[in-house]
């Protein structure tokens, strides 16, 4: 690996943001002629002019801009990753990723067990979707549903959910509905549709709980609310706005509590189950196993 001298970078670079070498020279706590030098050695490695002069100031050559932009965006990450392991020597951090429905209902809970066991670890949690790139990120877990985008990292599975109707005591009143009743009289308008998205075929619908049923209504209703997330369908059943076909480990706090009814004590297992991806070998390291263990609801 052929790389350019730090030291000629990092003048160079100072060079170009500030628009001078005597600037550069201020920042660096250098002579003008040190950073003068330095370029000099960076043009001799690239074989290229970077410079040009302009009254007095320096102006990037066309060779010079492009080597400028990733340049600065080198030495970028290579700060962020000093301060990164700086900090991380007051400090542990672990940066786990997520699907949002997921954040809320289901780690925060566990997360505040974990914290309580081991307070001198910092967590830095990333909301987005699959699949995720570790390395980039710089990621040490993505929690997500399936195995499949993983095959060449360690894939431990957490749970897998069930579906089942849910409403708010409030909607049940509103329309004189009992634990077991018969759902398939209601109104289309009465039902929240999770809209899980087009790379998703695997969720149960409510077709599949008419069917499982034996209602003879076993079309898909056209939905009075539509959501984005399993969180979401949740919520807006929390808040009396209908019935969801919701995730059962998602809403436990909320059966628990009595602001959701499962109105019906079947259920229909979702297609695959949530699992804890890492990258090879690091389960081994102390902070990360003690979070997969909670995770997993070893020891809780």
């Amino acid at each position: 690996m052929k790389l350019p001298p730090l030291n000629a970078l990092r003048a160079f670079e100072a060079a170009a943001r500030t628009g001078g070498y005597a600037a550069a020279a201020a920042e660096l706590g250098v002579s003008r002629a040190a950073v003068s030098q330095q370029v000099r050695n960076l043009e001799g490695f690239f074989g290229k002019r970077l410079f040009e002069r302009y009254n007095n100031r320096v102006v990037l050559t066309d060779a010079g801009r492009e080597i400028h932009a990733e340049a600065a965006e080198g030495l970028r990450r290579i700060a962020e990753m000093s301060a990164h392991v700086l900090a991380g020597t007051r400090r542990a951090r672990l940066a786990v990723s997520a699907p949002p429905s997921l954040v809320e209902r289901w780690l925060a809970p566990r997360l505040e067990i974990f914290a309580g066991t081991h307070p001198g670890v910092s967590i830095d949690i990333r909301l987005g979707d699959d699949p995720v790139d570790f390395a980039a990120e710089g990621l040490d877990l993505r929690i997500c549903y399936g195995a499949r985008l993983y095959p060449d990292l360690d894939v431990r599975p957490l749970f897998q959910d069930q579906v089942a109707p849910l409403a708010s005591p409030a909607f049940m009143v509103r329309h004189e509905l009992e634990p077991g009743g018969d759902l398939s009289a209601l109104d289309d308008t009465c039902f929240i549709l999770t809209n899980w998205g087009p790379s998703f075929a695997s969720h149960p619908g409510w077709s599949n709980w008419f069917r499982r049923k034996g209602a003879s209504r076993a079309r898909e209703p056209v939905p009075g609310l539509s959501a984005g997330s399993s969180s979401l369908a949740l919520e807006l059943a929390r808040l009396g706005l209908g019935v969801a076909l919701g995730q059962l480990e998602l809403a436990r706090a909320d059966l628990a509590s009595g602001a959701l009814v499962q109105l019906d004590p079947d259920a229909i297992a979702i297609g695959h189950p949530y699992c804890a991806v890492t990258q090879p070998g690091q389960r081994r390291r102390a902070n990360l196993g003690a979070l997969l263990k909670v995770l997993c609801g070893e020891g809780t």
